[in-house]
């Protein structure tokens, strides 16, 4: 059981001249309960990624399946859910549970099936049903205002979830609030999370890839990509900060060792590095 994505390209239409691809030659495999992290700069393919795995842009060239059939409008409709950067923008509905109920009812449910769907996906993103449902989504706050729009796509069910920037321009309490969210997520389903930062997800993926310039620089492990950090700038991103201190600290003779990801145990290596412990 995958959504996977087959040496695709996409070349977006021009009036004239012909220019580089958005993606060349990508390949992804997303498995039901992994988290894939998907990184690079601006431009660097990452939404066009997602909206090819969710059935809107079919691919220049190169296959889309999902559970082993080629991808389809009407085999992503339910079972791909997308979660687009400031998702919180497309509320439009007048309560938020009939904002929630509105995929639920597009699929073909009744409404009272909807809204018993609704309130389940409510619940999972930590907004209680009797104290959110008969709000106007235009008065939740930001982090309110997106896990609503996440659990309008978790109402849907979906097999696979993809979800552009997720914590983007939310603040403490509400990136650990939407992380939450999805580390529940993850055991229902194939989750896929694109970003241009590796601080929040990448201690928690099962997979990454590094886009850069529509091409795959790196796909692997997560404990592959923080043994070698110097492939962040390779595709144009900053290392996490722990990462790129335990490089100085190589850089300038010290015995590192194995970098890690976790700053205590960062801290620990390189006071025991430089004769500190």
């Amino acid at each position: 059981m995958a959504l996977s994505l087959d040496n695709v390209g996409f070349r977006y239409p021009v009036a004239a001249g012909v220019v580089e691809p958005a993606l060349a030659d990508v390949s992804v495999a997303v498995e039901a309960g992994a988290l894939t992290l998907v990184l690079g700069a601006t431009g660097s393919g990452k939404s066009t990624l997602l909206r090819m795995a969710s059935g809107l842009l079919e691919p220049s060239w190169g296959t889309v399946a999902i559970d082993g059939e080629p991808l389809t409008r009407a085999r992503a409709r339910g079972a791909v859910g997308l979660v687009f950067q400031d998702a919180e923008a497309q509320l439009f509905a007048e309560t938020v549970l009939d904002d929630v109920a509105f995929g639920p009812v597009n699929l073909g449910a009744s409404r009272a099936a909807a809204q018993v769907a609704a309130c389940e996906a409510l619940q999972r993103v930590g907004l209680s049903p009797d104290e959110f449902a008969s709000r106007s989504p235009f008065g939740l706050s930001g982090g309110e205002a997106r896990r609503a729009a996440i659990a309008g796509v978790l109402a849907m069910s979906p097999r696979y979830l993809l979800m552009d920037e997720p914590t983007a321009g939310l603040d403490a309490r509400g990136r650990l609030a939407v992380r939450r969210i999805i580390a529940a997520e993850r055991e229902r389903c194939g989750v896929v999370i694109v970003s241009h930062s590796a601080v929040e997800f990448l201690g928690e993926a099962d997979r990454v890839v590094l886009l850069a310039s529509g091409r795959v620089t790196f796909f692997g492990q997560p404990e592959e990509l923080i043994a070698r950090p110097g492939a962040f700038a390779e595709a144009g991103l900053l290392a996490p900060d722990v990462l790129r201190v335990q490089e100085l600290a190589a850089e300038r003779g010290l015995p590192v060792g194995e970098y890690r990801l976790d700053p205590q145990a960062a801290a620990e290596a390189l006071a025991l590095a430089r004769g500190w412990r």
